[in-house]
Order: structure tokens, then sequence, then C-alpha cells
């Protein structure tokens, strides 16, 4: 049996920005609970890299617009002949709460942008080796901590981001869910086609074929070509099937 692997491409900015805000909050959470410096680096440095992250754009205005965007389409659906009528209603339901609780939340990564250990840590990871214990005493003693008080600590900051979190999981969900996977064709490593207003693009490709896809292009128009991973012997065959879904 073929092991298949997925490869997801934004075609625009909002939706380059949650896939990475999606990417770090799995980071964060998949080395815990932190023990030592290096599960505690791990999670610091995602950290910051979120508070980047909301820095640069209106995260939460843009979530808040495509709640709004997704109830309306599956208002569309709600005439649809022989459409699961109660599965239309809870996931509008789940859209609505969803957009409320993120209204009422505080300002994004605020309480970690607070938080003066999040922001001693920060300060030192852009310098090479900058969080040994005698540049950081402060994160040194708090790994000496019980590690029922430090689990409490990450707790409470990985809750703060749950607004965030859900919104943004149901969001990538029905966009993920909207297109199915169509088999399609590559000549000589070359495809393009019409987006058709997509926001993502999801491929899957056979992993014996040692290759991977470098997409360019935006909601109207893009294109891929197929590139191997040993640049120097590797091959593309003049035919490529692949499955492409335009979400």
């Amino acid at each position: 049996m073929h092991t298949h692997v997925l490869f997801e491409h934004p075609l625009n900015e909002k939706m380059r920005t949650w896939l990475r805000i999606e990417f770090l909050i799995q980071q964060l959470e998949s080395k815990l609970p932190i023990v030592d410096h290096a599960s505690a680096l791990h999670f610091f440095r995602n950290i910051g890299d979120l508070l980047d992250v909301f820095e640069r754009g209106e995260v939460r205005t843009e979530l808040l617009k495509e709640l709004e965007r997704q109830q309306r389409k599956l208002q569309a659906w709600v005439e649809v002949p022989g459409v699961d009528q109660n599965r239309i209603d809870a996931l509008r339901q789940q859209l609505k709460n969803s957009g409320a609780i993120l209204m009422t939340a505080p300002r994004m990564g605020q309480i970690l942008r607070e938080d003066r250990l999040i922001g001693l840590v920060r300060q030192r990871l852009s310098i090479p080796g900058g969080c040994c214990s005698f540049d950081l005493p402060t994160l040194h003693i708090w790994l000496h901590t019980s590690q029922t008080q430090r689990d409490a600590q990450v707790q409470r900051w990985i809750d703060s981001l749950q607004p965030l979190n859900q919104a943004l999981t149901l969001i990538l969900d029905l966009i993920r869910n909207s297109a199915p996977f169509r088999k399609q064709t590559s000549l000589n490593g070359f495809f393009q086609d019409n987006g058709d207003d997509a926001d993502l693009l999801r491929l899957q490709l056979a992993l014996d074929e040692q290759l991977y896809p470098q997409i360019s292009g935006h909601k109207s128009r893009f294109a891929i070509r197929f590139l191997p991973l040993d640049s120097e012997n590797g091959l593309v065959p003049e035919r490529l099937d692949f499955e492409l879904a335009c979400c």
C-alpha cells in the first residue's frame, strides 16, 4: 500500500496566517508537560512566534468575518433537497457561539504578552545560547518548582488561546471539507488550473515518488511544479498522478 503525503498551500494572506497559527499551537502542545530546558525552550519559542504573528495583522477581525461568511454559506445549503438539516443547524450554532466567545475575549495574546516570565525568555531567545541558567536564572528556578505548579501555569497560558483556537479549528475544518480530492495528472512535472476563488489547495502525493510540489498562485489561478527530493539524481516522470482539492 502506498503512503501518501498531504501538502497544503494557502492562496491568500489570511489563510497563510491561519495555517501558521494552527501549526504554532500544535507545536506548543506537542512537548508538554514542560520537564526540562529543552521542552521549556520549545514551548517559549513557539509562544514568541505566535505573539509575532498576532502583532502583524487583524487576526480576530478576519476570523469573525470568516465565521459570518461560513454561516452565510451554510444558510445557502438550507434550501438544498435531502440535506441534513440538523447538521446544518448544529454547525451554524457552533459558528455563532464561537463568534460570540471570540468577540468578548481579551485582546489576542494579551495574557501571554503581559506575563513576566514569557517576556524575559522571549528577549533572550534571539541570542545564541542566551537562555543558559546564568543568563536566565528566573527560568532556571521556574524549572525547579513543582511539576503541578508549572503545569497549572502552562495550562492558564494555553487556556487564554482557547477562544482563538476554537474559532480557527472550526473554520479550517469547514474549509478543508468544502471540496473533495480529485485525481489530476501533471505533464513533465507541471500543472496549472483556475482557483475559482479558493482559499486553500490540498494536494496528496505518493511518498515513493520522492517528489514535492512547489506551488505559486492566488485565488483565481495557480501553478504547481513537481521537484525531486534528490535534486542531483532524482527524476520527474513525464506523467504524474496526484490528488488535488481546491477548498
